[in-house]
């Protein structure tokens, strides 16, 4: 874990040196300086004069300066290092979520990436700094200053030996028992964030149903959870202070008294009061290490859980990989599905679909109608291999799907998905999806045909319009005139729309299915509708029922043939069973 971590360093390597070589430093200087106050004060008691005095106070002000100056560096670096890392660590999640395929994502959840992008990369960040800067200042600092409180105080130093142990063994209880708790609680950061995911993408479905007091009791519920497991882990550690204060207490009152018996007993000759000074100042050193050492492993407890889930995505494999050597173009349109059937979860029980056999010509235009749930939208994601399928094959201009590089063969397959999404930014970057180097001509005329054009020039910056995050700020049917638009401008191979047109009218539906014909007649398209009117001119239709096939043919032959078609076209007409014909 710690490897795959470290991957993100990268050109931070410098920083993270440098920052314990300079607390290092800052530590030398740092128990330096005792010794030389316990030589001053034992020459000050014998008498001395003003240029010893002197002497060693400059001697002090340079330590002190140089320490100030390490420090000082030290911090500065920690920062850039954790900061670089961090700023790293965001970009690989990010980039590895942009290759997951949705079964990746359906695996572990939007709310839970969002939460591992944010909080979990921010502990990380948290540890990273204090590991590089407290996590090597706080060891050496116990050991230089246990080191020179032998040289000082010689037997005093045992008193430490005896008091370490029972600040540990402390330590180690808490530990033991807030771990587990901290797991759990990065579990429900991400019940949190969904929570408020889902109330402001719904907003104004909440609103419409008056739904508010049951959202705030919702997201309440899960803020609650959270903060009981938040109270408990901190009320563990809340023991570390009162601990850490006793053992410290402890050590002086100890040391104070022992001193005192040595000093007197032995006249000064075996210790002196300057060395008495130091050892007080080292057992603070000491304790005080131990003290930021306890707030690390806190520290670690809490980032390891998240280091955990930020290494899970990591490692995460996609399910849909490019082959070793992939085909890197796609001849045409055609499409063909070969005994075809698809579980969402190797867990579930019940398939999308079932037995699929079809195959649409280069160029043809496709309709498919069913009732909801019967697995259209499913069926169209494996052409573009957003899911692979679990049983036969789908081919594209005659290969498999899968012998082709992914880019390549979503370059050439355009889908305007049932739920439309634009992004923040303007109306022409958000058409500039579809092609980049599309000049503003071009994106006039396309959206002409996708009957676009008409309420983009009522908008007083027109085509640099800001479109709001998710096109909040236009309606549903301008949406998705938006959409079909920036699809045409790619100019695919095979062209999608998963009920693009629904909040369409009719007239504009056909207008916009004119417009496929003149601009893209060598492009498979394939129409997901509700309505029949939307598929009824289509070369071919299919009727979709329970993930299967149950029927193929033109609009005459399936009111002749299929009984799912002739109800759903005389529900629409509001004609009765006997006008068939």
């Amino acid at each position: 874990m710690i490897k795959r971590l470290l991957k993100s360093v990268r050109e931070y390597k410098k920083a993270s040196i440098l920052s314990p070589l300079l607390v290092a430093g800052e530590v030398v200087f740092e128990c330096i300086i005792p010794l030389l106050t316990a030589g001053l004060i034992n020459n000050i008691s014998r008498g001395c004069g003003m240029d010893i005095i002197i002497k060693y106070g400059l001697a002090l002000i340079v330590l002190a300066m140089f320490s100030l100056l390490f420090g000082v560096l030290s911090g500065h670096y920690s920062a850039i290092a954790s900061a670089g890392f961090a700023k790293n660590l965001r970009r690989d999640l990010f980039e590895k979520v942009q290759q997951f395929s949705f079964a990746n994502i359906d695996k572990i959840s939007t709310a839970s990436l969002v939460s591992r992008l944010t909080t979990d990369v921010s502990n990380v960040q948290m540890a990273y700094m204090m590991i590089i800067r407290v996590a090597v200042r706080s060891p050496l600092m116990l050991i230089f200053a246990f080191a020179a409180s032998i040289i000082v105080g010689k037997k005093l130093a045992w008193i430490f030996v005896g008091i370490i142990p029972v600040l540990l063994f402390g330590l180690i209880i808490m530990m033991a028992k807030v771990m587990p708790l901290f797991k759990s609680v990065f579990k429900k950061y991400d019940n949190l964030n969904e929570s408020v995911q889902e109330n402001v993408k719904a907003i104004r479905v909440v609103k419409s149903f008056v739904r508010e007091d049951y959202e705030i009791e919702k997201f309440s519920s899960a803020s609650n959870q959270l903060r009981r497991d938040f109270t408990r882990a901190e009320s563990i550690l809340a023991f570390n202070t009162p601990l850490m204060q006793l053992c410290v207490y402890t050590s002086m009152i100890l040391i104070s008294y022992f001193a005192a018996k040595l000093i007197i007993s032995s006249g000064g000759a075996y210790l002196d009061i300057g060395s008495l000074t130091s050892m007080i100042t080292y057992s603070m050193q000491v304790l005080m290490s131990l003290m930021m050492l306890s707030m690390i492993f806190v520290m670690i407890t809490m980032s390891a859980a998240s280091a955990k889930r930020i290494v899970e995505v990591l490692e995460e494999e996609s399910t849909i990989i490019n082959p070793e050597n992939p085909v890197m173009s796609v001849a045409d349109g055609s499409i063909d599905f070969e005994n075809v059937s698809f579980k969402y979860s190797e867990k579930a029980e019940k398939s999308a679909l079932t037995d699929i056999n079809l195959h649409i010509d280069s160029g043809m235009t496709v309709g498919i109608i069913g009732g909801t749930g019967v697995g259209k939208t499913t069926l169209i994601q494996l052409i573009s291999r957003l899911y692979d399928v679990t049983e036969g094959t789908v081919k594209v201009g005659g290969r498999d799907v899968r012998d082709y590089d992914l880019e390549v063969l979503r370059n050439e397959v355009a889908v305007v998905l049932q739920k439309n999404v634009l992004f923040s930014g303007t109306i022409s970057e958000n058409l500039r999806w579809g092609n980049p180097d599309a000049t503003d001509e071009e994106l006039v005329r396309i959206c002409k045909l996708a009957q676009a054009d008409e309420f983009i020039q009522s908008f007083p910056d027109k085509y640099e319009t800001h479109i709001e995050q998710g096109g909040n700020n236009v309606s549903g049917g301008q949406k998705q005139r938006l959409c079909i638009a920036r699809a045409l401008l790619k100019k695919p191979k095979i062209l999608i729309l998963d009920d693009s047109t629904s909040a369409v009218d009719t007239k504009t539906d056909a207008l916009i299915r004119n417009a496929f014909r003149t601009e893209i007649p060598g492009t498979t398209k394939i129409i997901i509708a509700q309505r029949i009117s939307s598929v009824d001119s289509a070369d071919l239709i299919i009727v979709m029922d329970g993930g299967k096939i149950d029927g193929m043919g033109t609009h005459e032959e399936l009111l002749k043939d299929n009984d799912i078609y002739r109800e759903i076209y005389y529900s629409q007409n509001n004609m009765g069973g006997d006008n068939n014909e």
